[in-house]
């Protein structure tokens, strides 16, 4: 067999290891292991998986991995979350719908000291749900808010996915958050505005009693700020520190991380051997995303020593597909796997073979990405994984709410996302003008 060959019965070799329920970093490893062995020999395989693991996993840069997690668990535990939908809703109860565009803008301020959606998730189907239903709001449309919102965890930074991108196309991890902060902004107009349309159009939709009569707790302006204080303190110190220079991103992390420490001691949060749970599932998610990173790495290799990556270019870009055919159906697979796989996973499958595509067709790689990531994030929301839904039904134990429910009140948002993709593909500065600063 040629080298092209192998590296095409490996793509489908892997498809097929997922397929049959095998984990993704050790089928990347398993076929990116045969391959360079067909290809060269199984000496220059076991050298170069080395040399992988020497290379991928050695940068001070993946120590911002472990920070920005434990700094979202932080937060998570602390009650944070909470204090921003209260801040939220206290600012927006006189306006239509305002419960579901307050739970959109806490999910973004939330997003931005977290960066993991399913965080996110979990904390606004606890605190948000339960008081818009009260407030005479479908459970359907309370928990598709929810879902649709806390995708902007993955992309308002700091971002777990921006990340993994960024590591994987060689980018400025720094330069990637830049980067999304405007579609991140995008996507919280276009849920509020479909939020505002829905309860003008489809009021059985939104509403389960045409009128309102529910008190809202009211809180004093003391109060709003007291609340405002610890993640307003969190945003100025990460954010602040990282684009204004005086932090490189993995001590941004470290920063964010001690400040999240900080927030949860004072209120107590860590209690009952809290903080050493949170430091076992740190390095649980630390260690699977790096696993997950070398093999993709070990994979890329692989392929770029069979050929396929240049035989692929060279079928996009000079056949009648294009470019930008390319580009449209990189992004339509990566919605339907969105429907069968995680998100880290798509990215580590795909990236490694429509990077050099991408590279040879000219795109701007940081535009690039934040359209992966905002793809991506839609297969949080579409059946049969839908993991945002998923993690939504688990945190609201209510043996009523079906999964199908939650998809049904989600589907609004996915089509926002779709409209936010073709925003960014339209005008491509939505991303990029921050990043090139």
């Amino acid at each position: 067999m040629t080298p092209i060959e192998i590296g095409t019965y490996a793509i489908g070799a892997l498809i097929l290891l997922i397929y049959i329920g095998l984990p993704i970093g050790i089928g990347m490893l398993l076929v990116s292991f045969a391959g360079v062995s067909l290809i060269r020999n199984e000496a220059v395989a076991t050298r170069m998986i080395g040399a992988v693991a020497n290379d991928s996993l050695q940068e001070y840069l993946f120590a911002v991995v472990p920070l920005f997690v434990l700094m979202g668990l932080l937060v998570t535990v602390s009650g944070v979350g909470k204090d921003t939908f209260d801040v939220f809703e206290r600012l927006l109860k006189r306006v239509t719908a305002g419960l579901g565009i307050a739970t959109v803008f806490a999910n973004a301020v939330f997003a931005s000291i977290t960066g993991i959606s399913i965080a996110s998730a979990t904390v606004f189907s606890r605190v948000a749900v339960p008081e818009m239903t009260r407030h005479g709001y479908t459970k359907k449309f309370a928990t598709g808010v929810v879902a649709g919102s806390s995708v902007l965890g993955m992309m308002i930074p700091p971002s777990l996915l921006m990340i993994v991108y960024a590591v994987l196309a060689e980018e400025s991890v720094g330069r990637m958050f830049l980067a999304g902060i405007g579609p991140g902004l995008l996507l919280a107009v276009l849920f509020s505005g479909t939020i505002i349309l829905l309860a003008k159009t489809q009021k059985d939709f939104v509403f389960a009693d045409t009128e309102d009569t529910t008190e809202f707790h009211d809180i004093t302006g003391g109060e709003i700020l007291r609340k405002s204080i610890p993640i307003v303190s969190l945003m100025m110190l990460v954010l602040g520190g990282l684009y204004g220079g005086f932090f490189n991103p993995t001590e941004a992390g470290a920063a964010g991380a001690f400040g999240a420490l900080v927030i949860a001691l004072l209120r107590k949060s860590l209690g009952n051997g809290t903080l050493w749970k949170l430091l076992v599932e740190t390095g649980q998610i630390t260690v699977s995303v790096l696993l997950l990173i070398m093999a993709a790495t070990f994979f890329s290799r692989m392929l770029a020593l069979s050929g396929v990556p240049r035989e692929l270019a060279e079928f996009f870009l000079s056949g009648p597909v294009g470019p930008f055919g390319f580009l449209i159906l990189y992004l339509l697979i990566i919605i339907a796997l969105g429907c069968l796989i995680d998100s880290i996973s798509i990215m580590l499958i795909m990236l490694p073979i429509a990077l050099p595509v991408a590279n040879a067709a000219g795109f701007d790689l940081i535009w690039f990405g934040v359209l992966t990531v905002v793809a991506v994030e839609i297969g949080l929301l579409t059946p049969p994984f839908g993991l945002s839904v998923y993690t939504i039904k688990s945190a609201m134990d209510d043996p009523d709410l079906k999964v199908g429910e939650i998809f049904r009140g989600a589907f609004p948002f996915v089509i926002a996302m779709l409209v936010s993709l073709a925003l960014i593909i339209a005008f491509p500065s939505i991303a990029t003008w921050l990043a090139r600063l």
